[in-house]
This record gives C-alpha cells, structure tokens and sequence, in this order.
C-alpha cells in the first residue's frame, strides 16, 4: 500500500483545465463519491471499485479534479 501525496497533503494538484485554461482543483478519492458512507471504507477494498482495474496492484489513487470556472471534472490517477 502506497501514500497518495493529494490524500495526505504533501502535494497540491496543479494542472489546468484543457476546456479553459484555469487551474483545476482537487475533490479527492473518486471513491468517496460513491455514498455517504464510502469515505469511511477501507480504501484497498474500495480500489477494487474505483474505475482503474490495476489501482491496488499498481499504488495508484484515482482522484476527481474540477474546475471551479467552466465546471468540467475528471478523474486523474495519482501515483502513490
């Protein structure tokens, strides 16, 4: 199991928006959109889950960024 660097706050995501050019920001695991209770699930359970077949194998996060301006969210793999 790895350490994502945007879950514990060593990084900032910075990247921006490729539909206007502002910089997205970070909403956090993809997974704890799922229920009101997905973000108090064990998270290598949860990767099994999350739309990326080698996540758990691979320490991957898969986390959903957004733009505050134009709106546009995706989800982006993070490297744990």
């Amino acid at each position: 199991m790895g350490i994502c660097p945007l879950c514990n706050g060593f990084e900032e995501y910075n990247q921006t928006c490729t539909s206007c050019g502002n910089l997205l920001v970070d909403a956090g695991k993809v997974t704890d959109f799922f229920d009101d209770y997905s973000a108090y699930m064990e998270i290598d359970s949860m990767k099994e889950v999350d739309g990326n077949l080698v996540s758990l194998a691979e320490n991957i996060c898969m986390h959903l960024v957004s733009c505050p301006l134009c709106q546009q969210d995706k989800v982006v793999a993070i490297n744990e």
